[in-house]
């Protein structure tokens, strides 16, 4: 068994937070007022039921789905949700600005997200090109300095119909990484996989971690979970029910998040 990850040494509790952060799809409110705070330096895992809105939760960090209210403060930036009546114009430079929060903050798909049509290298360079600017042979350079940190480097020009589950999700999270994110969200990123090949990418995620690197992760992996982990954030119905510490969520007396555990874990 892996020891557990060290808390990082110092703290900025407003390096990343959700304030008030809703979000209603139809007439199902997903996430319900999410206040959250995330340190630099912290793995932050969050579990919970199906349909609790973990995944929801993510993607408002990072504005793939826009929150309905509140705000994301990222770095001291706070970014909201812009209404429709904007001009052409404004919204373009908003969703400029969204690229940019999107390159800082990384995120690892359940399903891969790899183009098929791009080999490993290719996939990881789209972003360096398009985003950071970068010429081509820098980027192939960045790719493969990326791919090979995700133990790939022999897959670099290999299409992803030749590569294992694993590996096309390997090739996510170098995608991610080349752009030399500030954080990392991970979203059921072994969900997809066999079980044979969920080990390999947990490990990633734990290298990351022991780097350093600001990571907020939803899973299913209660063991990783509590090996990982700096703070657990345990969600329902769209709601933070508690947050604490592996062991604190360990000892809770707080009867869903018992109930939870007590079915996942047994």
């Amino acid at each position: 068994m892996s020891s557990p990850v060290s808390a990082p040494d110092a703290l900025a509790p407003d390096f990343l937070k959700l304030v008030g952060v809703s979000k209603t799809f139809g007439n199902h409110r997903v996430l319900d007022k999410i206040d959250l705070a995330v340190s630099e330096g912290e793995v932050l895992v969050i579990i919970g039921p199906s349909g609790s809105g973990k995944s929801t939760l993510l993607r408002c960090i990072n504005f793939i789905a826009a929150p309905d209210e509140g705000e994301v403060i990222f770095q001291g930036h706070s970014w909201k949700a812009m209404s429709s009546k904007y001009n052409f114009l404004a919204n373009r430079k908003y969703e400029q600005k969204l690229t940019v929060l999107r390159s800082e903050i990384g995120m690892v798909f359940q399903n891969f997200n790899v183009f098929p049509h791009m080999t490993a290298a290719q996939n990881v360079m789209l972003g360096l090109t398009k985003v950071r600017k970068q010429s081509k042979d820098n980027a192939r350079k960045a790719a493969v300095e990326a791919l090979s940190q995700v133990g790939l480097a022999e897959k670099v020009d290999q299409y992803p119909e030749k590569l294992s589950g694993g590996q096309k999700q390997r090739v996510a999270i170098a995608r991610a990484l080349a752009l030399q994110p500030k954080v990392m969200l991970f979203d059921e990123a072994t969900s997809s996989l066999d079980p044979e090949l969920v080990n390999g990418i947990l490990e990633e995620i734990r290298r990351l971690a022991k780097a350093g690197m600001t990571m907020v992760v939803v899973t299913h992996e209660m063991n990783f979970a509590f090996q990982v982990a700096h703070r657990i954030v345990f969600m329902d119905q769209g709601r933070i029910v508690e947050i604490g510490t592996p062991d604190q969520i360990r000892k809770t007396t707080e009867p869903r998040t018992r109930s939870f555990l007590s079915a996942i874990l047994n």
